[in-house]
């Protein structure tokens, strides 16, 4: 069967992705790879990492990547996660400013520094687990239940330029964009190879989903 590419450019858990996708997709070929031509004849393609996105987009230059991602995203099945959807926004503050993707109208900023909630002050990164709030149905929610918790790490956060592209929210301080989708696109903020059953379920459904 096709494989599903994970894309490696040095930076993530790509162990524990790859852990998950075989847990959801038995028998698929899971290729974690730096190579643009797997990417290129892989079925679906999964954009992790974790990190500063300066290097993020060092490194993928390096392996000659954006390329094949750009083709990738507009073509077939694509799911970001963690510093994955903030590379498809069309621009990050981070590094003293970085060009993404444009997958997404809008940009990455950090959390304010004087962050709280009902007068508590809340810790930069965001860390830890927190509710997501389904702002509409997709199909990639199926069998999740609204406010399900998912894990996030993140000291940045995504702001679209509009809403038609938020599919799940999250409250820190204020709410923010967890999940972005468009077309064949699924992006969200936290990680779902760790998020235990419905993160699984989360990436199970990626498996399973054939856009329009």
């Amino acid at each position: 069967m096709s494989a599903i590419a994970v894309v490696d450019y040095g930076m993530g858990n790509l162990h524990s992705v790859r852990r998950a996708l075989e847990h959801v997709a038995p028998g698929r070929t899971i290729a974690v790879t730096q190579d643009p031509a797997v990417i290129r004849e892989a079925e679906r393609v999964v954009f992790p990492g974790q990190g500063a996105i300066g290097m993020c987009r060092r490194a993928l230059e390096r392996y000659h990547l954006i390329p094949e991602l750009s083709r990738a995203a507009a073509e077939k099945p694509f799911f970001g996660m963690c510093l994955g959807p903030q590379f498809l926004m069309d621009f990050s503050e981070e590094n003293g400013g970085v060009e993404g993707l444009g997958v997404f109208a809008g940009e990455v900023v950090r959390f304010p520094p004087e962050l709280s909630d009902d007068g508590v002050v809340l810790k930069i990164p965001h860390m830890g687990w927190n509710r997501v709030h389904q702002a509409m149905d997709h199909p990639l929610w199926h069998g999740i239940g609204q406010d399900a918790w998912f894990y996030f790490v993140h000291s940045y956060y995504l702001r679209p330029s509009g809403r038609e592209s938020i599919v799940g929210t999250t409250e820190y301080g204020f709410q923010f964009a967890a999940a972005l989708a468009r077309d064949n696109v699924f992006a969200v903020q936290f990680h779902p190879e760790k998020s235990a059953r419905d993160g699984l379920r989360l990436l199970r459904n990626f498996i399973a989903w054939h856009p329009d």
